[in-house]
């Protein structure tokens, strides 16, 4: 199973779960009559809503590429995290209207253990899904799963924020509270649907992913050959779960085809190594020049023109620009 179809059969079982923890929210606001457990079902609405969009986004991404599409079908996920932020948004804008129009009103509640007990166990069970959620989608770099985990973990936090509040009200009968929780849970659900938003958004654009780049020039570090005499102009493009990396890699100019052809596939094995198979690369070989010599370590070369005077150290900084380095660099390392 390739991690695109492990995703959507993950995403199969959240959709799923979603639909049995808003019934029991809505027995348990059924129960008591709470603003806050009402308000925590809303934002359930949510969950189930999003999720089936999530799923047919990880359909859609679990296609492989065609003419139409060469680096696949991965984007739909973004699109997916992205329309379930604004659903985040628009939960946390009517719990909170809902809550300021019946703010003064007085709504008598009930039956506070049964609904306790029910959505006390609704909290356990989305947190350990969520946890697992986030746990397949970090290994498999997929947003959409990422964004279900997520929610499910904050439907978690807010649903235990709601249990406090009303074990508070139920000895200290200040059914105030209970209108100030939901508010509470309102203002945090736009935060967590804008945060959703902001990073599906940056997906849809092409945002540099700093995180990703720091653990990838890391890689590169840690195995760096004699042959590696420089890396640039590193990108990494997200399609969903498929990462596309490109970069430039200057090799000792009098290498033969198939040995340059062996470092190209050394590197590209390291990197697997670390961001997962679903991956490819793009790697554009250059020549090393007479200027390249001064940072060049390789002790067996007997074409050098120039002495080594310092390696360059690999950073963020430097191998994402689109030329090769130079002595004259600031960062440097002594061989």
């Amino acid at each position: 199973m390739n991690t695109a179809q492990q995703n959507y059969k993950v995403q199969k079982w959240i959709c799923a779960l979603s639909v049995v923890l808003f019934i029991a929210k809505i027995i348990a606001w059924y129960l008591t009559n709470s603003s806050s457990i009402l308000a925590d079902a809303l934002e359930s609405i949510v969950n189930v809503l999003a999720g089936f969009i999530g799923l047919y986004s990880l359909f859609i991404a679990s296609k492989p590429s065609d003419e139409g599409h060469p680096n696949g079908h991965g984007k739909a996920e973004f699109v997916s995290a992205a329309a379930e932020g604004t659903m985040i948004i628009g939960a946390g804008i009517l719990i909170i209207f809902q809550t300021v129009k019946n703010f003064y009103q007085n709504t008598p509640i009930n039956s506070l253990d049964k609904g306790l007990m029910l959505v006390i166990i609704t909290a356990l069970i989305n947190y350990a899904a969520g946890f697992v959620c986030i746990k397949i989608g970090k290994k498999n770099s997929s947003l959409a799963l990422q964004a279900s985990g997520k929610h499910l973990q904050i439907d978690t936090y807010t649903t235990i924020g709601i249990v406090v509040g009303l074990l508070i009200i139920l000895y200290t009968k200040i059914y105030l509270l209970d209108k100030l929780i939901a508010i509470a849970i309102g203002l945090m659900v736009l935060w967590n649907g804008y945060r959703i938003l902001r990073s599906s958004l940056a997906g849809i654009m092409d945002e540099a992913d700093t995180q990703l780049l720091h653990k990838l020039v890391d890689v590169l570090n840690r195995n760096r050959r004699e042959n590696w005499i420089d890396i640039h102009n590193l990108r990494v493009i997200k399609y969903g779960a498929l990462l596309h990396v490109d970069c430039h890699l200057s090799l000792p100019w009098y290498l033969n085809l198939r040995q340059s052809h062996e470092e190209l596939e050394i590197l590209q094995n390291h990197i697997a190594s670390e961001l997962g198979d679903s991956l490819e690369m793009f790697i554009h070989t250059d020549a090393c020049q007479s200027a390249s010599c001064s940072i060049c370590s390789k002790t067996d070369c007997n074409v050098r023109q120039h002495p080594f005077e310092k390696r360059v150290e690999w950073t963020l900084d430097n191998v994402v620009r689109n030329r090769q380095h130079t002595s004259s660099d600031e960062l440097i390392i002594k061989n």
